[in-house]
């Protein structure tokens, strides 16, 4: 039983199972590079351009009607050949000699009548039913086959000893192919099966059951029967029949596939079974004709364990339901399986039952189903799966009679929960409960088994999940995919949570405290959520980063972006935005400092390169050169002598003569200077104005000394006088040593006025400026006057 609750826990991850009736799944781990299948594509021969490497090779549903030894021979390293459902009718197991490694052959379903043998000492899988042999096909060959463990047979007639080669073999499984097999009236022939695990024997599909063969198996541990058709009167027939495969003490599964039968015979089959040492009864594709009414069933003592029948097509319409429902709820087994039927119910047994497994899957159940049971005390696992149940409320009444129920299934029916106002009534034992695929909505946290550790709730229309919710102490598991969920649930009501499952809902940013709350976390899927890639999600991503790999599934395929349109289908893990950008109040500190650096590093290189100074050079130049060109050259050349008029003081006289006249007569500049070009006989005053009216530009050569002449001062004034006369702007001001502004008499006022007003040419005391600094001074009075 323990066995059976681990499968129906498992059955909440995506496991995939495949079941074969008879035969053996062999695999391989590279067959996805080396399996070739052409089957259903309509071929006549087997193709010549096989990859040599195949392995696996599917040519079934086919029109195959030869094989040669050249078809398969290249194919040294082939395993497995599917050649069912072609047109065959010869076949030389020699062509199969250059296929050394040749495990699985199957030529079930064609029109094979003989057969040449060969041994091919490889092979485990072998089969040759529904073909059309007259005996079976055994030749002496096939008792070197020591690996075999499948062995599929047809034969029209049988004989006690066709088996006789193979009997020291161990087979697991031999398939027997009666579809076929016919026998004159009155004779019963005998066939003995010797070391065979499982038989499976296929009667035609539209004869009723009849059979004239005893067959013996030794030491028979399942038996299936396919295509079995009954009536009251043939009903003996089958029984008698089992009778002589059924007498072992290790025959434990017992199948029947197709089974056509009357409500009578299929009581009369159980009751048969009963007294026998069979454990599992499976019966699939049943179809009941005939009326259903009530029969008598002793439920003695029995070692049937489980009894599943999928797939009921019932031709009765108008019949007895307790007539029905009664035989299967007072059975004294353990495990009972009734799926893909039309029964609408199933009664409560009479007394204390035994039953310990449930499961009644694809009915047409509704929420009575098992109200006010109270027989159901050995119950642990209940399976309502695909049914019509609507009320959760009703569904916790229907548990709460059931003591020891720790799992339930109630999966893809229509439940809702809306009774707000009353309590819902589990039994305290549920530990896994499976509500998917259902129309519940947030509410449905208000009504949960109280110690579920397993809850499974995907597919539902979940929004959110409360916070005043009951307090899930002991719930490990939590499934709530495919939902409509925004945001990842903290495990402040969920203290024991390691996995959860949040996968395609409507997260967008995820809390990054998730896994600081939940620390007990070991599996979570939450990708296929459309995630926004802002700023909000930046430590979300990097709480990820700190968690395993492991514990992240699906991590990083399933994680992309969402929005913003530049980002959609960005891996989460792709996604990088600075802790600047995201940070208001640390990128307004950054950007001050970085303009308080900035500020001081200018300043630094200011006043190391003196760069001030040489702003203030250019500047002056560019204005001089734009007034220049404001000024009629036509009226200029007219009037003016010379250049430049030069004032200064007799004490700078050293730095006018040796620094400034030269440099600038250099270049053709004329120089109006008061020792040279002074009228004799003229006052002072008077010559001073005429040098200035003649003179293109003043200029003054300013320091402390400067201000001490008085006759400066006056040739200084009539320059000035003469600016606003004029409208121009013919004064240069050289600063040769730096004035103080206290120095400067008050009656200076002029000076004063100029200084504070207008830029003035610093005479710089490193050598490396002075080349600018006479570009400067002649672009200021560059001007061609006319000879006079």
């Amino acid at each position: 039983m323990t066995k059976d609750k681990e499968s129906i826990v498992r059955g909440f991850h995506y496991v995939y199972i495949v079941t074969l009736i008879v035969g053996t799944i062999i695999q391989f781990s590279d067959a996805s590079k080396l399996a070739v299948d052409m089957s259903k594509i309509g071929l006549t021969h087997v193709p010549k351009d096989l990859p040599p490497k195949t392995k696996v090779l599917d040519l079934s549903r086919n029109c195959i009607s030869e094989l040669h030894i050249s078809d398969i021979s290249s194919l040294l390293g082939l395993k497995v050949l599917r050649l069912s459902h072609n047109k065959v009718r010869v076949l030389d197991f020699s062509i199969f000699r250059s296929n050394q490694h040749l495990e699985y052959l199957d030529l079930s379903h064609n029109q094979l009548q003989k057969i040449s043998c060969h041994p091919i000492m490889s092979l485990k899988h072998l089969d040759l039913s529904f073909n059309d042999f007259d005996v079976l096909p055994i030749c002496k060959e096939f008792s070197n086959l020591t690996q075999l463990n499948f062995l599929g047979l047809s034969a029209k007639r049988i004989q006690q000893l066709d088996l006789l080669p193979i009997a020291h073999l161990h087979l697991n499984c031999i398939l027997l192919d009666l579809e076929g097999y016919y026998v004159k009236e009155n004779e019963t022939e005998n066939l003995q099966i010797l070391n065979t695990k499982t038989l499976h024997l296929v009667f035609h599909p539209n004869s009723l059951f009849f059979v004239q063969v005893n067959i013996s198996v030794y030491s028979l541990g399942c038996l299936q029967l396919t295509n079995v058709k009954l009536n009251d009167d043939n009903c003996q027939v089958l029984i008698k029949f089992l009778s002589e495969l059924t007498g072992g003490p290790n025959l434990l599964n017992f199948t029947l596939n197709h089974m056509e039968t009357t409500w009578k015979c299929l009581v009369r089959v159980f009751q048969f079974l009963w007294t026998k040492p069979v454990e599992n009864l499976n019966i699939y594709n049943l179809t009941i004709v005939k009326s259903i009414g009530k029969e008598d069933f002793t439920y003695h003592k029995t070692a049937l364990r489980a009894l599943k029948i999928e797939h009921i097509a019932n031709r009765v319409f108008i019949f007895s339901q307790q007539a029905l429902y009664r035989v299967f709820s007072e059975m004294n087994i353990m495990m009972l399986t009734i799926s893909d039927t039309p029964f609408v119910h199933m009664l409560c047994p009479q007394a204390s039952s035994t039953f310990k497994f449930l499961n009644f899957t694809q009915n047409v159940f509704t929420d009575s189903i098992f109200q006010e049971c109270s027989t159901l005390v050995r119950l642990e696992t209940l399976i309502l799966q695909k049914n019509k149940l609507k009320d959760l409320f009703k569904v916790s009444l229907m548990t709460k009679e059931m003591p020891s129920l720790e799992i339930l299934d109630v999966s893809w029916n229509s439940l809702e929960y809306g009774r707000h106002g009353r309590n819902c009534s589990w039994v305290g034992s549920i530990v896994v409960l499976n509500l998917s695929s259902n129309m519940l909505t947030d509410s449905v946290f208000r009504c949960l088994p109280p110690r579920v550790k397993v809850l499974d709730l995907h597919r539902n229309r979940i929004r959110s999940i409360p916070k005043p919710v009951m307090k899930l102490e002991a719930l490990q598991e939590l499934n709530v995919a495919f939902n409509s969920l925004a945001h990842l649930p903290g495990c402040g009501m969920f203290n024991s949570l390691s996995v959860l499952i949040i996968d395609y809902n409507s997260i967008s940013d995820p809390s990054a405290d998730f896994f600081q709350s939940c620390q007990k976390i070991t599996s979570i899927r939450a990708g296929n959520n459309p995630f926004q890639c802002t700023c909000e999600l930046r430590e979300f991503i990097q709480s990820i980063g700190q968690v395993s790999s492991e514990v992240i599934e699906g991590w990083p395929d399933s994680y992309k972006c969402d929005y913003p349109e530049n980002y959609k289908g960005t891996p989460l893990k792709d996604f990088h935005v600075s802790q600047l950008t995201c940070n208001t109040a640390l990128l307004i500190v950054t950007i001050g400092v970085t303009g308080l650096v900035l500020a001081i590093t200018v300043t630094v290189l200011c006043i190391y390169f003196d760069l001030p100074w040489y702003l203030r050079m250019v500047c002056q130049w560019t204005q001089t050169r734009r007034r220049a060109r404001n000024i009629p050259l036509e009226e200029l050349q007219r009037t003016l002598q010379f250049h430049a008029f030069i004032s200064y003081s007799e004490h700078d006289s050293a730095w006018v003569k040796g620094e400034l006249i030269p440099n600038l007569e250099k270049e053709n500049i004329r120089i109006c200077l008061h020792e040279r070009n002074f009228v004799p006989g003229k006052s002072i005053v008077e010559n001073i104005i005429n040098c200035i009216e003649k003179s293109y530009k003043s200029i003054f050569i300013l320091s402390p000394n400067f201000v001490q002449s008085e006759w400066c001062h006056y040739e200084l004034y009539f320059a000035h006088h003469n600016l606003f006369h004029e409208g121009s702007s013919n004064l240069i001001l050289i600063l040769l040593e730096t004035i103080p502004q206290y120095s400067i008499p008050g009656s200076y006022h002029k000076l004063k006025t100029l200084m504070a007003q207008r830029t003035y040419l610093e005479w710089p005391k490193e050598k490396s400026k002075h080349g600018l600094f006479w570009a400067n001074l002649r672009a200021s009075i560059n001007i061609k006057l006319m000879e006079k």
